[in-house]
């Protein structure tokens, strides 16, 4: 029986259908429903802010490469613009997340070739640090399944992709945590400060480790980058390397961290799924991108208009900002069957959770290795394993989704 969205309150603002609001933190798809079928192109004055919620005019977004990103480039008091301070002499220092082009080109281009070739280079080794991590957890009993796996895993293999030194996973992974608050526009002044002493942390660290593989390069995707600066293959400054390293080291465990904790959920409560998924290991990559469908680490995208036009079907000004809903596009009833169904066995049309175009995840295919390779080795060490009790406590950062705490019975 489909849901009855009919005595559903039509969320307002932008705010409304983020992890600010705990119902929607608990539940996005039932209020973002809603607002697909009422009013799919919104305009939230308060955050200045538009929004798109089917799937059709989210793909189209994504993929136009007229629009831009750079929050400074958003009308002033829209959500992208308050990422930024405007006291902030560093406040167009980033990296390709919000780079355009042609400085976005320039950069990604020569950093995803080599981490492309050193992901290929690395996937027996990848894949037994998954292997390994697993080994190591519980033999039975109940554990939290983000501590013991979810976590140790995405972090230890972004760090051996990069180089950097195995014995600080914890500090890269408060590192981490600090410096993605500068994805929240609602933040305290509190978290501001947690973003500016994580950043600098991580300057400080990455400065070091680029002057040390110059001097002495190593088997590592550091060495490859300051490789192909020297020898001028590389057009950026030691500035622009270090950021996007940061960002890699970043993006490549939060996020990767999500997609297993929230996969996990979903076969434990779907219980043909994985018996499906057992039945027959192939579904490996089906169930992966099923997945990032239904239940997608990153739950929004924006785009800055860069001239006047008309989006979805709406008149739109220069240099506002558009927030892409990309958990509900994956749930658009006009384009994929039965969408909120989580179904490993259908061939879906693509989804849109790693976004689209110039800015599509750089880190795609890591997170689609380290996803498949650990359903696969989990449930073959726990066929057993099942949901504790418990209560679970969604991550409260803005257009992320992902679980605080995931306790298993093996």
């Amino acid at each position: 029986m489909a849901d009855d969205t009919s005595a559903v309150k039509v969320p307002q603002g932008i705010i409304e259908i983020s992890a600010f609001v705990p119902e929607a933190r608990n539940d996005p798809h039932t209020p973002l429903k809603a607002l697909r079928e009422a009013c799919p192109v919104l305009r939230d004055e308060m955050a200045k802010t538009w929004l798109l919620t089917r799937y059709d005019d989210v793909r189209g977004l994504v993929n136009d490469r007229s629009h831009v990103r750079l929050p400074t480039k958003a009308e002033e008091g829209s959500l992208p613009r308050r990422l930024v301070d405007d006291d902030d002499p560093d406040a167009r220092r980033t990296s390709i997340l919000f780079l355009d082009d042609p400085d976005h080109a320039r950069i990604r281009q020569p950093l995803a070739k080599a981490f492309y070739a050193r992901i290929n280079k690395m996937k027996p080794e990848i894949e037994a640090i998954i292997d390994d991590t697993i080994a190591a957890a519980p033999d039975q009993g109940a554990f939290d399944l983000m501590e013991a796996i979810a976590v140790p895993i995405p972090v230890l293999v972004i760090a051996r992709i990069l180089g950097v030194d195995e014995s600080r996973l914890a500090d890269f992974r408060q590192w981490s945590e600090d410096v993605i608050l500068g994805l929240n526009p609602m933040r305290t002044e509190e978290e501001t400060a947690r973003l500016m002493s994580g950043a600098e942390a991580l300057d400080a660290y990455f400065t070091e480790l680029m002057t040390a593989r110059r001097a002495e390069p190593r088997d590592d995707l550091i060495s490859d980058m300051v490789q192909l600066l020297a020898s001028g293959e590389a057009d950026m400054s030691d500035d622009e390397l270090l950021l996007n390293l940061q960002a890699l080291l970043v993006g490549g465990n939060l996020t990767t961290t999500d997609l297993i904790g929230n996969g996990v959920w979903l076969f434990l409560n779907h219980p043909d799924q994985l018996a499906a998924l057992q039945a027959n290991p192939a579904l490996g990559a089906q169930a992966v991108e099923e997945v990032l469908r239904f239940e997608a680490p990153v739950s929004a995208t924006s785009r800055i208009l860069a001239e006047d036009q008309q989006v979805a079907g709406c008149p739109m000004k220069a240099r506002q900002a558009v927030f892409c809903s990309l958990a509900s596009a994956n749930r658009d009833e006009a384009t994929f069957d039965a969408p909120d169904a989580f179904d490993i066995t259908l061939k879906r049309p693509s989804h849109v959770a790693f976004g689209g175009g110039p800015h599509i995840c750089i880190g795609a295919p890591l997170a689609r290795i380290e996803a498949r390779r650990v359903y696969q080795k989990l449930f073959e060490r726990y066929p057993g394993m099942r949901l504790a009790e418990q209560e679970l406590i969604w991550r409260a950062l803005p257009f992320f989704r992902g679980l605080e705490k995931l306790v298993v019975e093996a």
